[in-house]
This record gives structure tokens, sequence and C-alpha cells, in this order.
């Protein structure tokens, strides 16, 4: 039991506590967030900005960046109201999914996994086939897709036309008012502002090896050397040639990727090379999800692939010792940005 005397200087002093803890003028405001637009050239990257890579009548501000993040998080872009962009791309998950294929729209399931959404700017296309060769052209697809977010353009136009804190902001970013082409050109600024560069791989390549081990170092001798082969895909810097690669995935009867936009009988079953840049945390991986962890992977380039005729001759049997295998996985998770994955510049 607390006596009143206690009482009365508990009272005390929670009221000096909270006299001391605001001021007349309220709490203080939270410190601006930094930009999502910068001027820096990640080490190791391509000599050009995330800016000079927009083209010509899509410059990258801010304004258009800040216009796009706010469309990425708006559910009313689908039909039913209940799916975003960030639906399907979480920043947790390098902007993937966790899952093998997203549902969209009444819980309708995709074809393919939703690759991560970094370091784009620097894309030369866009999806597992390569269909879109802008992401001025990608952005638009997965909103009018009947399994994703199936609704057409126009109406998602309409839909924030009707906000004025969407009519200002169009206003801003591009000088009229909302519309279906200034919509696309928002959402690929956004796309085209994610940016990572800052993990322990990175670091390590500008000279700081703190949280860069002795494995890591195996790892990374192991994946550029001809051996395990692993640079010729995925080369140092980008992390990814842009290329298109049958990499043992495919199987009769199976998801024949490339070869649905080219027709060519040679592209049967090619993907295209994603980046790896947190890849730990984008997992499952491939195009249909199938390996569930890093470790699968290994072991999938390991023996080769799956065996099919069509696989391309670079996937081979590697016969790599178990020490090998963990240690080329210790590299693939130093190429993980913590920063990055918990940036509040990314969040709604």
């Amino acid at each position: 039991m607390t006596s009143s005397s206690n009482r009365g200087g508990a009272i005390g002093l929670a009221a000096l506590l909270l006299a001391g803890g605001c001021s007349d003028d309220g709490p203080a405001a939270p410190a601006p967030l930094p930009p999502l637009v910068t001027d820096a050239i990640p080490a190791g990257f391509p000599a050009r900005t995330a800016a000079a890579r927009a083209p010509a009548d899509n410059a990258l501000t801010e304004a258009r960046a800040q216009l796009g993040k706010r469309l990425f998080f708006d559910k009313r872009l689908s039909r039913t109201g209940e799916v975003a962009c960030a639906s399907c791309h979480r920043q947790e998950y390098a902007f993937a999914d966790p899952d093998p294929v997203s549902r969209g729209v009444d819980g309708r399931l995709g074809q393919r996994n939703a690759p991560a959404l970094v370091n784009l700017a620097w894309g030369e296309s866009f999806f597992w086939d390569g269909r879109a060769a802008t992401l001025e052209e990608q952005v638009g697809k997965p909103i009018e897709n009947p399994d994703e977010m199936d609704l057409p353009l126009a109406e998602a136009v309409a839909r924030v036309a009707g906000e004025d804190v969407y009519v200002k902001a169009f206003k801003d970013a591009y000088g009229g008012p909302p519309g279906e082409e200034p919509l696309r050109h928002a959402l690929a600024s956004f796309v085209r502002s994610i940016v990572s560069a800052d993990s322990p791989f990175d670091r390590h390549r500008r000279g700081d090896d703190t949280s860069f081990g002795d494995a890591e170092r195996r790892g990374e001798a192991l994946f550029l050397t001809e051996r395990a082969g692993c640079f010729h895909c995925h080369p140092s810097g980008m992390l990814t040639n842009e290329g298109f690669f049958n990499n043992g995935t495919y199987l009769d009867g199976g998801d024949v990727g490339r070869q649905v936009i080219t027709g060519r009988t040679g592209d049967l079953g090619k993907f295209k090379v994603p980046g790896l840049r947190n890849i730990a945390a984008s997992a499952p991986y491939m195009h249909d999800g199938s390996l569930a962890t890093l470790e699968e992977v290994v072991d999938h380039y390991d023996r080769g692939g799956l065996g099919h005729f069509s696989t391309d001759p670079q996937i081979d049997e590697l016969g790599l010792s178990p020490d090998e295998k963990a240690d080329l996985v210790a590299f693939l998770r130093s190429l993980t940005d913590p920063a990055f994955l918990d940036d509040p510049r990314y969040r709604p």
C-alpha cells in the first residue's frame, strides 16, 4: 500500500517529468529524411548516377520520386483496393516477396516469383523474360495484369485524381493533372531511386574489411574463379550481366521464359540474371521461387542443374566440398545491406 505522502511525491515527480518533456510549442518535429534522389555514384557502379540513367522525358527529380512512392504504397491502384505495388515488393525482403509467387486481387496467384527491386536504375530490361525495355513501361503492367492488381490505368488515374494531395503532387512533379503517363513515370522514378550499395561486400571493395571475414574472402575468391564461374553472370559491381540464361531450372512442360518474347528455340527456359545484392533477404529463389535457401541454390549449381538438354553449357557439375559451399554462402550473405532494408526513406 502507498501512503498519501508518497502518492503526493509521485504525482509531483510525474508533473515535473511531464513539464520537462515538452514545451509550449509541443513535441519537437522529427528530423527531415534525406532525399530519395542523390548525385552519388556507388563505388563499382557504372559511372552514371541513377538520375543520369533516367530517360529524357522523365528526368529523375525528388518530387517525381516522392509522388511515385505515394503511389507505390496506395492500394487504390488495384481493383479491390486491397493490393498495392508494395504488397508484393516489401522493403524488408529487398523489395521482393517471401512467397514463391505473389497473391494478387481475390487471392489470385501469379506465375513467377516477384523479383527484388534493387538498383534497377542500371537495368537494361525488366521482368524475368525481359519483355519491358524501360521502367516506365514495366511499372504499368502489374497494375493492369488480371492476376495482380487488375485495374485499367485509366481507372487508377481516376481514383487518385479526386484527391487534392495527389492533384498538387502531380502538378509539382509533372506540371499538370494526374494522367496515365505521369502515373507510370512517377512509379518508375521511385523504383529508379531505390539504391543499395553499403553491404559488407561493398565496404570490402572500398577497403573496409570490418565485417568481411575469412569465410567471406574464401567465398569471394571461389565466386571469381573459373572453377565456380559465378562471376560470368554476376560480375563484381552490379552483380548481374543483365543477360538471359537457362540456368538448369527448366524441365519439359515448364515455363519457357524468354522464348515467349523472342520465339527463338535457343531461348527455351532462359530467364534474366538477377542482381545479387541483398540476396539473403529475398528468398525464395529462381523465377518460380522453387529454391528456398541459399544453400539450395549452391547445391543446384554444384550438381549442374536439373539435367535438361537445354541447360546453358556453363552450368556444369562443380564438385564443391561442404566447406567450399559454406564459404560461398557466407560470401552471398555478405551482399546484404542492412541499412537499406530498414531505410526510413522507403517507408510509406
